[in-house]
């Protein structure tokens, strides 16, 4: 043990003049300096090295100037030829015109539009089906940069009045306003301090149901989000009159929210915890006081369909992985749920019951299926589709005898379709046309490979035709994996992006979604999270195998648990790819639960104070998980200063940690947005500069001869 003190006593001399070459080299070549703070946690008995704790306090001067920093060094290599060319090309793209999938209420027709120029989409409506249209709600007036968006809408029973949420700057957080339909006359009411939550309303149209949080006693971008009260507003009145209808006072982690049946006669209550897919449900008339708790263990996911006389529908997975259709009996509850349609092999995505049958949309390895039910489950026929595709606003009510739906794919921008449901017919209402697009220039294919445990996992795509593809062709890999969420195939403009510059579009549909139900995401959550990164790793060497670019020319994509993805995967597979592309990710799996919502994911992650959660947690958590001396590919992080769902400390940290410890000269970048949250509702001009900004230094690292 003496000599080997000795050994090492005698190079430290070597071993402090390399950490001085290499702070030298970082200084030279522009990276901000990272400061190191000497921060321990304890876990388990086991002590975790924290130093960047301090970039926690994301909202503090000194952090704000690293920031400003980081987005100086970034854009050094963000300025180039591609950045340039896509943003011309995406300018050219966003002047198409957009319209939403338009829902009716009473005899209204309410839908989204822009011009293809507007910073945010408006609220159009037709009072009437032959009326004309005309601006409802347009958020472009909210402020003079566009960061104040139109998150959300709730249409009164009556369609005498709509409730409207903004979202200032991308955050979570909601306010709630209260118009006249007919008039355009907002009133005094104004609901604040809302998070995850709509306006439900009541049969008489007089108010609605709503989640409130407690005013954050700090900063409210980054305070714990717990203990929910669900309330109801009459209109006309102060917030502080509203009544509580739930509040879980001895269990913060619960959550509340109602459903009102369309016939008015029934009031169903949700007790959720977190993003966990199982809840409680209760029943009551709707002007009887109490509840009737019908479900009262977490032991499967209940939805409420529809009601009708003494009869609710509710899908469930309960014994059904691929989730089921179930009636329940008001007038006879000890009967508990009787079965009218079974599972099947595919997957349900959404029921509705709409002109007297059931509409229910499944999922055929991705695809959308669309099949008719009459009330007691017999099979009516369904919908014929020229392609497939993605099938979306299915949804209606038990009178209409029409509805609204939407299609898309891969290369085909979103089609809007009215479908009649006495015919079957459908005739196209909207389609979206792009300058210089033509559907039929481009190609999508499905293949299927073997992840490590050979589990077979679907992969998109997508690339123009007659393009010659090789192992330098540039691909862009995208995956999400997790909390039961289904990435489909959907047209996008940024992929659109991408493929003009030459590249491949790919998507693999993890485990730990929802493309083949409740086993498809088991296998991908908790302890069993290691299977989405290994399916994302092995759609690489799927592609590489096959020619179909090379680990020069890959670049890997992901956002939210997706930037978790792409974190994990490039820190244990660095020579996979060529660039690295973590968006708003969760990187540090040791205090994710610390912050605003995060919490509510430990029904995906686990909890670092359960023992086996923690050794499984620390085990890929990126912030934890890089190493000294290993040569990553070149990445850019990206997030945003008003994130308050996954906070932007994840992302910093993570930076500041890859490019202290990065042993190569590949260039890790912090991108910062400002004035912008977790993804939704970031302007148009913002929108394209980001595309832009990532793509082009993706392509920028991945093409160099």
């Amino acid at each position: 043990m003496q000599n080997i003190n000795k050994k090492i006593y005698s190079l430290l001399p070597v071993i402090i003049g390399l950490i001085f070459v290499a702070a030298c080299s970082k200084k030279d070549i522009g990276i901000p300096e990272s400061r190191e703070i000497i921060h321990f946690d304890e876990y388990h008995g086991q002590k975790i090295s924290d130093p960047y704790r301090w970039l926690e306090d994301f909202t503090n001067d000194e952090v704000k100037e690293w920031v400003r920093l980081q987005n100086n060094y970034s854009q050094k290599f963000v300025k180039n030829r591609f950045q340039k060319s896509i943003k011309q090309d995406l300018e050219l793209i966003w002047t198409s015109e957009y319209v939403s999938t338009p829902f009716k209420v009473q005899d209204k027709i309410f839908y989204y539009f822009n011009t293809g120029k507007l910073e945010q989409n408006r609220l159009m409506i037709r009072d009437c089906e032959s009326c004309p249209e005309r601006i409802l709600i347009d958020p472009n007036n909210f402020s003079n940069d566009g960061t104040v968006s139109l998150a959300s809408v709730s249409v009164s029973p009556n369609a005498e009045w709509i409730a409207f949420a903004k979202s200032d700057g991308g955050s979570d957080w909601r306010t709630w306003k209260i118009m006249n339909i007919s008039s355009g006359e907002i009133l005094d009411d104004e609901i604040e301090w809302s998070k995850f939550s709509g306006a439900e309303w009541s049969p008489d149209s007089s108010g609605f149901f709503y989640r409130k949080y407690l005013k954050p006693d700090g900063e409210e971008l980054l305070d714990l989000n717990s203990s929910p009260k669900l309330m109801f507003h009459v209109i006309g009145t102060n917030q502080i009159n509203d009544q509580i209808i739930i509040w879980n006072k001895n269990d913060p982690l619960l959550s509340s929210s109602i459903t009102v049946s369309d016939d008015g006669q029934y009031k169903i209550l949700y007790t959720e915890k977190g993003t966990d897919e199982r809840n409680l449900i209760s029943i009551s008339r709707y002007e009887d006081e109490g509840f009737i708790s019908i479900i009262n263990e977490f032991v499967a996911s209940y939805t409420f369909i529809d009601s009708e006389d003494n009869y609710l529908w509710f899908l469930t997975d309960h014994m059904a992985p691929n989730r089921k259709v179930v009636r329940l009996d008001f007038n006879n509850l000890n009967l508990g749920f009787e079965e009218i349609i079974s599972e099947t092999a595919s997957s349900i995505r959404s029921v509705d019951l709409i002109n007297q049958s059931f509409v229910i949309n499944y999922l055929d390895d991705t695809f959308s299926n669309i099949k008719y039910f009459s009330k007691d489950g017999k099979k009516m026929g369904s919908l014929e589709l020229e392609s497939l595709g993605t099938i979306s606003g299915l949804a209606g009510k038990k009178e209409d005898e029409s509805i609204f739906y939407s299609f898309t794919n891969f290369k085909q921008p979103t089609q809007i379709y009215k479908l009649n449901l006495l015919t079957g017919g459908s005739e196209l209402f909207w389609e979206e046309n792009l300058t210089n697009f033509d559907p039929n220039n481009y190609e999508t294919r499905l293949e299927f490979f073997p992840s490590k445990d050979g589990t077979l996992i679907p992969l998109h795509i997508t690339h123009k035709k007659n393009l010659q593809i090789d192992s330098k062709t540039p691909v862009l890999l995208y995956g999400y994996g997790g909390f039961n969420i289904s990435i489909l195939p959907r047209f996008s403009k940024r992929y659109l992006a991408w493929m003009n510059q030459g590249g491949v579009f790919a998507l693999a549909n993890l485990r730990g979604g929802a493309e083949y139900g409740k086993s498809w995401h088991e296998q991908g959550m908790l302890l069993n999270k290691q299977n989405v990164f290994d399916d994302f790793a092995y759609a690489a060497k799927f592609l590489h195998a096959n020619k179909i670019g090379s680990p020069k020319s890959t670049s890997i994509q992901g956002r939210s648990n997706g930037g978790l993805l792409v974190g994990a995967v490039m820190l244990q597979n660095p020579d996979l790819f060529g660039f690295a592309i973590p968006q708003v990710g969760v990187m540090d799996m040791l205090r994710f639960n610390k912050f605003t919502i995060g919490w509510a994911w430990e029904s995906d992650y686990g909890s670092p104070e359960n023992l086996d959660d923690f050794k499984n947690l620390y085990a890929y958590s990126p912030y934890h998980n890089i190493q000294a001396g290993v040569c990553y590919p070149p990445t850019l992080i990206t997030t945003s200063d008003r994130d308050d769902r996954v906070v932007p400390s994840h992302s910093y940290k993570f930076a500041a940690r890859l490019q202290n410890l990065q042993s190569c000269d590949n260039a890790i970048m912090l991108r910062v947005e400002t004035r912008s949250g977790h993804g939704a509702g970031i302007p148009r001009n913002k929108l394209i500069s980001e595309i832009a900004d990532i793509y082009g230094t993706a392509l920028s690292f991945t093409q160099k001869n």
